[in-house]
């Protein structure tokens, strides 16, 4: 591994990459246990689990893309092709660099597959180059990995730099029709995946999902608002004022991560001692961070909208705990980390301070997820 830069690290062991994925893999599959614990804590909705796990599955194939993309990294003409980049500060993810170069090679995904050798054959070739010529064929393992690479992308469902909008129906609220809208975004400025869910009542004529003017324009503006730092009642005050015929009543943000790892990652305070302490092993080498961002509406009132309309704005709770010297803009934010068993009695025996409001989700041996 070299650091090109303060704050970012480049995978340019073939092990360590491969170990990097392989780690993510089973993090992102715990993650979706995760989610299911929530649900059966009551923490999360049936329909909330359903969206949380269909952004987590797109994160793991995104995953899977970059592992195949980065497979033989650091051997023969791989070179040329780069090695992955993670934030090693801040997220302990791949930069956000790194999924908008797939995205512009997903554009090209079926020319690439046009001009290379199928699979059966790089496969013949690879077994004639080791009998007959009694080498290593590492040339045609790097074309085969850019196939799977590529074959990954023309697949689709993958998690993206930016998810547009979609939405789900939630039936009716008196003679309002009401909107579960979700989205996410691969945020640049923390390379962290952060997934919105926002609740909102349409009183519009004709449905938002079938409105065409609407419809884009709420995809559009919630797009522009899609950033870490802007606050939950930043985000929706804006869409409210801009839309006077949509209400959004819940507002929520999930960020996923940082990934700590010694290996990969620079951390300092309390899980710094908790990884060296805990590590026997490679498997326990990691820790996740997951904040979940709420924001509700509290009541209603009626302001000017134009010159003779009016229109019904929101007002939202905000944390009643919060002292004044923060201003956080949610009505709670409740913060989480999912580890495994040895960090956890790690932390369990130091009890640093910091940790105490922290929901903790222990990864047990068998893989069983459970929550403290």
């Amino acid at each position: 591994m070299t650091a090109p830069g303060h704050d970012h690290i480049e995978l340019t062991d073939t092990h360590a990459s491969r170990r990097y994925f392989r780690r993510f893999g089973l993090i992102l599959q715990h993650l979706v246990r995760v989610a299911g614990t929530m649900h059966a804590n009551d923490q999360l909705s049936r329909k909330d689990v359903q969206v949380l796990t269909d952004y987590l599955t797109r994160l793991d194939y995104t995953f899977n893309a970059l592992s195949t993309k980065y497979l033989m990294v650091g051997c023969g003409p791989s070179r040329s092709l780069g090695s992955l980049t993670v934030d090693k500060r801040d997220s302990g993810f791949p930069v956000a660099t790194e999924l908008m170069r797939m995205a512009n090679d997903a554009q090209q995904a079926s020319r690439h597959l046009a001009d290379m050798p199928d699979a059966d054959e790089l496969k013949a070739q690879m077994i004639r180059t080791i009998i007959a010529d009694h080498e290593s064929p590492t040339r045609l393992q790097f074309a085969m990995s850019q196939r799977l690479y590529y074959e990954e992308l023309t697949r689709g469902y993958l998690f993206w730099a930016q998810n547009d909008p979609q939405w789900e129906a939630m039936g009716n609220e008196g003679n309002r029709r009401r909107f579960l809208l979700h989205w996410a975004v691969y945020d640049s400025q923390v390379n962290l995946p952060v997934i919105y869910l926002m609740e909102v009542e349409d009183s519009g004529k004709v449905a938002l999902p079938k409105d065409g003017f609407r419809w884009p324009g709420v995809q559009a503006h919630l797009m522009s608002q899609s950033m870490a730092g802007l606050t939950l009642l930043t985000i929706a005050r804006g869409f409210d004022a801009d839309f006077d015929d949509l209400h959004p009543k819940r507002l929520r943000r999930y960020h996923i991560g940082p990934m700590y790892a010694s290996t990969y990652t620079e951390q300092s305070g309390p899980l710094r001692q908790i990884l060296e302490q805990a590590c026997s092993s490679e498997e326990d080498d990691w820790a996740l961070a997951w904040t979940q961002e709420e924001l509700d509406s509290d009541g209603t009132r009626e302001e000017r909208s134009g010159w003779f309309g009016k229109a019904q704005r929101e007002i939202y709770a905000l944390d009643p705990f919060n002292d004044g010297t923060a201003h956080t803009g949610a009505t709670r934010t409740q913060r989480a980390i999912i580890l495994p068993q040895r960090p956890f009695q790690v932390l369990a025996d130091l009890s640093p301070p910091g940790f105490g409001d922290v929901h903790k989700f222990v990864v047990s041996p068998s893989g069983q997820v459970l929550r403290y």
